[in-house]
């Protein structure tokens, strides 16, 4: 079909991208200027990951977002955030129709509890505030004329004055975000830092006992040393899978293990089962409760401490008897147990890779950005949202938050653009 010009075409119809839309056409339409907002996105059915995140519930927020919840440059961060802060995320969301509840971790959920009601009434509002939005079309290229952009994809041709870029990173390439945008990007002149799957569950070596503990969860300190130094240290759950460890503190480290080994530099992670606790104070413990209790099983002194599955599996991975008296436990067998509760090396032989992480590490840096637009410092019109940008949150809501600002700030940044001089007038263009 014959179709006029789009004055704003957006990439990619994700939490970013959809966002970015809304924010873009209802400003064109409170400033009652002409304009076309025109959403692209290669799947035929939009808005997968925002479908499958939560559990199928859509994590949308958190209650208190900091500059220290990202990975990233943490100034720029700073900024952008507070453009487009927690509260008018919230009430962003009453507006659309949408009732978030505070759950006890600080995560906000829809009051539906599905993922379904957040994504249906992002695209309810995109087409009420005019957005043409185009579902199976994939965008192949983007080149600039003398007017502005030349979006070439899958249906044909479509001109645009101003393009925002909102594909995704790399991360469960099945929903669409499969890397191109970084191709995009990086035509146009962008440099684009390392990327690595971020938020991924860590898979252990098969001579490791996490099979038998599938399924259990319990809290750990861990600790991630790249070349010997520690680079990042956390508490929180960590859980048992069938091939190795996730978990929200696991989830959250990953990245470090990630990056450093794509980068080829020797990394570790040790855990201390019992946080906040040396292994010097758990000896001085289990001196005392042997004299307290000294027939009491090994097993089960050490199920005081962690769950009665790890502490059987604990036992034998160490050699030890787990039904010895405790007053019997030779002294090397208890030195090397309370080693390894407090500093348990976890033999990661990898990571469960793009098609499971849940963000992407790396991308167009910031400093190539206007932070207070999101528009491209080297390419004028291009503008760059999302998972496209080297920032990455820990779990929980923190990346749909940084979705959220950044196609909130680029919708309402590409209109004043756009209003501050003239709209370039596009040749016809054809798009099917």
């Amino acid at each position: 079909m014959t179709d006029h010009p789009a004055t704003i075409v957006i990439v990619g119809a994700g939490a970013a991208g959809l966002t970015g839309a809304i924010a873009a056409a209802q400003t064109l339409a409170q400033e009652k200027s002409d304009g076309r907002v025109l959403l692209l996105d290669g799947a035929k059915h939009i808005g997968a990951k925002i479908l499958v995140s939560g559990g199928g519930r859509c994590n949308v927020t958190h209650d208190i977002v900091t500059p220290k919840d990202f990975f990233g440059n943490r100034n720029i961060i700073r900024n952008v955030l507070a453009a487009f802060p927690v509260e008018r995320t919230i009430a962003w969301f009453t507006s659309l129709g949408v009732e978030l509840k505070h759950e006890s971790t600080g995560k906000l959920f829809p009051v539906s509890d599905k993922a379904r009601t957040v994504l249906q009434a992002l695209i309810d509002s995109a087409r009420r505030a005019g957005v043409t939005i185009c579902p199976d079309h994939r965008v192949d290229a983007i080149s600039r004329t003398s007017t502005g952009f030349l979006v070439q994809h899958s249906h044909g041709i479509t001109h645009a004055s101003r393009v925002m870029l909102a594909t995704g990173g790399q991360s469960l390439p099945k929903t669409g975000s499969d890397g191109f945008g970084f191709q995009l990007a990086r035509r146009f002149g962008h440099q684009i830092t390392p990327t690595a799957p971020a938020l991924v569950p860590l898979v252990l070596d098969r001579s490791m006992f996490q099979a038998t503990l599938s399924g259990l969860s319990h809290e750990v300190e861990l600790t991630t040393l790249v070349e010997k130094r520690e680079v990042d240290r956390r508490t929180g759950s960590l859980l048992w899978t069938h091939v190795g460890i996730s978990g929200p503190v696991v989830l959250d480290a990953s990245r470090f293990w990630t990056l450093a080994t794509k980068q080829g530099t020797v990394v570790e992670m040790y855990g201390n089962f019992v946080p906040g606790q040396s292994a010097d104070e758990l000896r001085a413990w289990f001196i005392a409760q042997a004299a307290q209790h000294p027939r009491r099983s090994l097993v089960r002194m050490l199920s005081s401490l962690v769950p009665d599955r790890f502490a059987e599996s604990l036992c034998r991975h160490q050699a030890c008897e787990s039904q010895t008296a405790v007053a019997q436990v030779p002294r090397p067998h208890r030195d090397r147990l309370l080693n390894a509760l407090t500093h348990f090396h976890f033999p990661i032989i990898g990571d469960r890779g793009w098609n499971v992480a849940e963000v992407t590490a790396g991308g167009v840096p910031l400093e190539e950005i206007n932070y207070r637009t999101m528009e491209s410092k080297l390419v004028a019109g291009l503008y760059l949202l999302g998972e496209m940008l080297d920032c990455d949150g820990r779990i929980g809501g923190f990346n749909f938050q940084w979705a959220w600002t950044t196609g909130w700030l680029a919708g309402k940044s590409v209109v004043r653009s756009l209003l501050k001089g003239q709209t370039p007038t596009h040749p016809a263009s054809s798009f099917e």
